[in-house]
């Protein structure tokens, strides 16, 4: 796996064996760009890339079958986690997860939701009821 991280948010990332966690769901030869952002850039990728208002806390694009790169909005999902009253680092997985399925070709629906829960408790996090 090729894998680079950049933070452009203003707030740390909490910290999780991201890399780890890509390569057994995408693979030893995936190439992964994984990039924490603010509201104001996943806005505008959103309103451009799939013509939603507003920011979301997940943006993932395929490149090629092995190429890809998810943005991660660190304060919609930290809203998100204080609103279903979960703690941050499982939440952050959780997202993280959603958008390296989405990255191998899932589509929402209840397999989706099989397979993160699933990952969630193969990587240490129990299953936690607050999650969609």
């Amino acid at each position: 796996m090729t894998f680079s991280a950049t933070n452009l948010a203003k707030v740390a990332k909490p910290r999780l064996p991201y890399k780890s966690i890509a390569t057994i769901i995408l693979g030893s030869r995936y190439r992964l760009s994984l990039v924490f952002t603010d509201k104001k850039l996943i806005r505008t990728l959103n309103a451009r890339y799939r013509k939603k208002r507003g920011p979301t806390n997940v943006l993932a694009f395929s490149f090629a079958k092995n190429e890809g790169e998810l943005f991660l909005c660190t304060s919609i999902i930290s809203y998100e986690a204080k609103s279903l009253h979960v703690p941050l680092r499982p939440y952050v997985a959780y997202i993280f997860i959603h958008g390296l399925l989405h990255l191998k070709g899932e589509r929402h629906g209840s397999t989706m939701k099989v397979k993160e829960r699933g990952l969630l408790k193969k990587f240490g996090f129990r299953d936690n009821p607050f999650f969609p």
